[in-house]
């Protein structure tokens, strides 16, 4: 089986790097880094990862307008969102958006990890369905 590839959008080269490494550890491959929204949104488009780790607080454009503009241009896009400001206000603009899932910095690795697989598993089953449809 191929690994998950991500996108990693982040302007922390810090957390950037512990996404890296704990996620390639584990069977995936982060195949890009974008330090801002502008860039992954570019980046997404050229390189078509299987998940995005999107942070939401970045300078331009920020993770939730990303996270928009990427569910615009392609509603299957699977993403994960990232931030230290974790409210219910924060939480149901995130939903609203269409993303399921946002983990709080700092992150606990576990959750991170478990996270990654409940997405990669949810992208797998809709890839199949879409599939049957098709036949």
């Amino acid at each position: 089986m191929d690994k998950t590839t991500i996108l990693v959008v982040d302007d922390s080269p810090f957390a950037s790097k512990q996404i890296k490494d704990i996620v390639e550890e584990n069977g995936y491959e982060v195949i890009g880094y974008a330090k801002n929204g502008e860039e992954g949104i570019k980046m997404y488009e050229e390189l078509r990862p299987d998940m995005v780790v999107l942070d939401i607080i970045m300078p331009g454009i920020d993770g939730l307008e990303t996270a928009q503009i990427l569910k615009e241009k392609d509603p299957d896009v699977t993403i994960l969102m990232l931030s230290s400001l974790c409210d219910s206000g924060t939480l149901e603009e995130v939903r609203a958006i269409g993303v399921k899932y946002l983990i709080p910095k700092p992150w606990e690795d576990d959750v991170l990890l478990a996270t990654l697989e409940l997405l990669r598993k949810h992208r797998e089953e809709h890839i199949e369905a879409a599939e049957k449809k098709e036949d």
